[in-house]
C-alpha cells in the first residue's frame, strides 16, 4: 500500500482544502496510507484527524525555506513515505527540493490556479523540472498556462475536479426559504463564494440593481459565506437601495440547504481553475450562471449545456442571463437535466479518484512493483 503525505501551506477550509479532504476519504485505508502536513492551521486539520489521520505541522515561510526542506525530509524518512502529494506553489517547491535529500520519493502536483509566473519563477520551474513526477492540471486552460510558465508539459495530466454524486444528489427538503422568509413564488438566485477581491461579489450586486430595471417578477440574491469584503458588500447593498432583494447569511456549513432552496446559482469571480461549488451546484440539478473565465467553459459548454457563461464585470449581461433563465420554466428543466448528467459522466468523484490513485502508482511504478 503507498504511504502518501499530503502537504499543504494553508489548512483552510476552501475548494483545495476540499479536494484534499476527498481524497484522503475514498482513498485512504484503501488504496493508500495517507498522513498530512501543513504549515498554518485550519479546518482542514480538524477533518483529518476526524478521518483518523496522522497531522504534523511543519513551518514553511516561503518557497525555498531550507529549513522546511530538511524538516520535511526527515518526517518523510520516518514516515517511509512514498510519495508526497502537494497543491499550492510554496510546498511543491519544499517538496521538490526535498527529494534532493531522498530522491526516493516521488512528488506529485495538483495546480489549482491559472496564474502567470514572472520570469524568476518560470526559470525555475524549468530548473525543477527534472525533480517534478506527475503535474495534474484541473482545467484545460490550467494545462496551458503551466506550460507557458516553464513546467513541463509531458508531465502535466489534466484531471478535472469531480464531486460525490450520491450525496449532492440526494434531494433533500430545503428549509432555506422558511428560515430566511422567503416565499414559494420567488425566484431565487444564491452565491456562496467568500467575499473576496477575486469573486466579483460587487459585480454580482451591480447586476441585482440591472435585473430590478429587466423584471417585474419576485427574486432573492442570498449571499452565503464570510471574508473581507463582506461589509463593503453589505453597504453597496444599501446604497443601492437593494435592503429588500439581497440576503446575507455569514458562513454557512449547510451548503447543500441552501442549494436546494434555490432555483439557480451564480459564479461571478474574475478567477476559477474549476469550481467545487459550480460542481456540487449542478449535482443537485440547480442550473448555473457563471463567468467565462479558465475552466468554467470545462463545466458549462455546448455539449453539458448545464448553465449560461457571462463577460465577467458586465452587470447588464448578467442581470440579462437570470432575467431570462428566471422567466423559462422549461430552461430551468432542462439545464437541471443536463447538470445532473455532466456531473456524472464528467465530474463524478470516484472518477477523480481512481485516476489520481492510477497516477500515484504510475509515478510509483518502482515501488508498486515490490
Amino acid at each position: 500500500m503507498l504511504k502518501v503525505l499530503y502537504l499543504i501551506n494553508h489548512a483552510g477550509k476552501a475548494g483545495t482544502e476540499r479536494y484534499v479532504q476527498t481524497l484522503v476519504e475514498k482513498l485512504n485505508n484503501d488504496k493508500i496510507k495517507a498522513y498530512f502536513a501543513y504549515n498554518e492551521s485550519g479546518l482542514l486539520v480538524d477533518r483529518m484527524k476526524e478521518l483518523g489521520v496522522d497531522t504534523y505541522r511543519i513551518e514553511m515561510k516561503n518557497p525555498f525555506d531550507i529549513k522546511a526542506v530538511i524538516e520535511l525530509n526527515k518526517l518523510c524518512r520516518k514516515l517511509d513515505i512514498d510519495l508526497i502529494h502537494t497543491q499550492f506553489l510554496r510546498e511543491n517547491y519544499i517538496a521538490l527540493l526535498s527529494k534532493v535529500l531522498n530522491p526516493k520519493v516521488k512528488v506529485f502536483y495538483t495546480n489549482h490556479f491559472i496564474l502567470y509566473n514572472n520570469a524568476v519563477l518560470r526559470m525555475t520551474n524549468r530548473m525543477l523540472n527534472p525533480l517534478r513526477s506527475t503535474i495534474v492540471a484541473v482545467c484545460n486552460k490550467g494545462k496551458d498556462m503551466m506550460i507557458s510558465n516553464g513546467v513541463d508539459g509531458k508531465k502535466i495530466k489534466v484531471i478535472f475536479n469531480g464531486v460525490d454524486i450520491n450525496y449532492w444528489g440526494e434531494k433533500i427538503e430545503s428549509t432555506m426559504r422558511r428560515e430566511l422568509n422567503i416565499g414559494d413564488e420567488e425566484f431565487v438566485f444564491l452565491c456562496a463564494s467568500r467575499f473576496a477581491h477575486d469573486k466579483g461579489h460587487k459585480f454580482l450586486i451591480d447586476s441585482v440593481a440591472q435585473l430590478k430595471k429587466l423584471t417585474d417578477k419576485k427574486f432573492k440574491c442570498v449571499l452565503a459565506n464570510d471574508g473581507p469584503l463582506l461589509e463593503d458588500c453589505k453597504k453597496q447593498v444599501k446604497d443601492l437601495g437593494l435592503e429588500k432583494d439581497v440576503i446575507f447569511t455569514g458562513f454557512r456549513k449547510d451548503i447543500k440547504n441552501l442549494i436546494y432552496g434555490s432555483d439557480l446559482y451564480i459564479n461571478s469571480s474574475e478567477h476559477e481553475a474549476l469550481s467545487f461549488a459550480i460542481i456540487e451546484v449542478l449535482a443537485c440539478g440547480v442550473p448555473v450562471i457563471a463567468t467565462d473565465m479558465a475552466g468554467n467553459g470545462d463545466i458549462i459548454n455546448e455539449q453539458t449545456n448545464c448553465g449560461v457563461l457571462v463577460e465577467y464585470n458586465n452587470p447588464n449581461a448578467l442581470a440579462q442571463a437570470i432575467s431570462r433563465i428566471m422567466g423559462d420554466k422549461e430552461l430551468q428543466r432542462v439545464l437541471g437535466d443536463n447538470a445532473k448528467k455532466a456531473v456524472k459522466e464528467k465530474f463524478n468523484l470516484d472518477k477523480v479518484a481512481s485516476e489520481t490513485y492510477n497516477l500515484y502508482r504510475e509515478s510509483c511504478k518502482v515501488i508498486t512493483k515490490k
